[in-house]
């Protein structure tokens, strides 16, 4: 196999270029070629010429061989352009799948960078990068990244949606991706209900939706899309099982307990005054704000108190550990719950396989 040959195969970009010399320079593979066609075409008009204007080297950065970055010197030609209503006079020859007009990496190397971008983002893809032997800074991936198209959504048959906090309490945006593929659709940028009934409307043909149990999502579904089935998503479905299942496990520890219940904090106590005080006050007819204003307390903190009708609703629940030491085999249901991955098939057949946990004496 002649050296033409060995070059087709480790470097195929290059079958449009002809090679004249390769060498090994301080930073690498230098390779020298100029472009094979006899013509150039126009960008503007598409017209052919062969009048040539002048000659360059462009020096463009390739994709890395055995880890050694690669500079390639492409000589290019300056045409005129021989259509007297073209707006251009003089054009430079490009050539296709490597160069691009302006470009200072070929169309392999850009592309390879794009998918390292994609897959690292910055820094870190820098960094293996330059290990691959495509030396580019984090501020290059990002600008790649960002200046790729954007890919069509299409139809999507099962959706999903959730929110997320870009600045936790003050900010949060809406994650729409494809519940079928995975594939990340679009990212709106807040979670109302008219700004993803609009994204809805765009894109007809929805016929189920995953969801949390956000009203607002609700609304917009029901909105924009009335007849696509909405079903609650599985981490949902799981934690609000496993909340449910801790409140009702704390509720009756003490019931299940063989120890004596210990004595109630500090914070505990200050709860049941405040109660008694609330409570108090409202039994005289008092109004909330005023109750505010006679014990020195914020509106709110005088309103939690009075929506509660008993002081157990307002007192922290103990802690996991006290309550696993009170009710072993609560602490053993509460612990799958938060640990164990559910699979679909597990969420069919939880009920038949979970083992039996006994009600206490009260509840029979």
């Amino acid at each position: 196999m002649c050296d033409h040959e060995w070059l087709d195969v480790l470097l195929p970009h290059l079958t449009g270029v002809v090679v004249e010399q390769v060498e090994r320079a301080e930073r690498g593979v230098l390779v020298w070629a100029r472009v094979e066609a006899e013509d150039g075409v126009c960008p503007s008009c598409g017209g052919r010429s062969r009048r040539v204007h002048s000659r360059y080297h462009r020096g463009l950065a390739d994709v890395s061989v055995a880890g050694h970055p690669v500079t390639l010197r492409l000589q290019v030609r300056r045409f005129f352009c021989d259509d007297l209503d073209c707006p251009i006079r003089t054009f430079a020859e490009q050539v296709d799948g490597l160069t691009a007009k302006h470009a200072r990496r070929t169309s392999p190397s850009r592309a390879a960078l794009e998918h390292i971008g994609l897959a690292l983002a910055g820094r870190a893809g820098a960094r293996l990068a330059a290990r691959l032997g495509m030396a580019a800074g984090r501020s290059t991936l990002l600008r790649l990244v960002h200046a790729l198209p954007e890919p069509e959504v299409g139809t999507v048959a099962v959706l999903g949606v959730d929110d997320f906090a870009i600045r936790r309490g003050r900010k949060y945006a809406t994650l729409l991706i494809d519940a079928v593929t995975h594939r990340r659709l679009d990212v709106l940028p807040d979670r109302k209900a008219d700004t993803v009934a609009a994204w809805l409307r765009e894109h007809p043909g929805v016929e189920v939706v995953c969801r949390d149990g956000s009203a607002a999502y609700a609304e917009a579904i029901r909105q924009a899309a009335p007849k696509a089935v909405q079903a609650s998503d599985r981490w949902h479905l799981w934690h609000n099982l496993a909340t449910a299942v801790e409140k009702s496990v704390v509720a009756f520890a003490a019931s299940w307990s063989s120890t004596p219940r210990a004595a109630d904090s500090a914070l505990a106590e200050r709860t049941r005054e405040r109660f008694a005080a609330v409570h108090e006050l409202l039994n005289q007819g008092v109004g909330l704000l005023e109750c505010a204003r006679r014990l020195g307390w914020a509106l709110n903190t005088v309103k939690r108190y009075a929506r509660a009708e008993r002081v157990e609703d307002l007192l922290r629940p103990p802690r996991a550990t006290a309550w696993r030491q009170a009710a072993p085999q609560a602490g053993a249901c509460e612990t799958r719950l938060r640990h164990w991955t559910f699979s679909a098939w597990t969420t069919r057949f939880w009920p038949r396989r979970w083992p039996a946990v006994p009600a206490p004496p009260h509840w029979s």
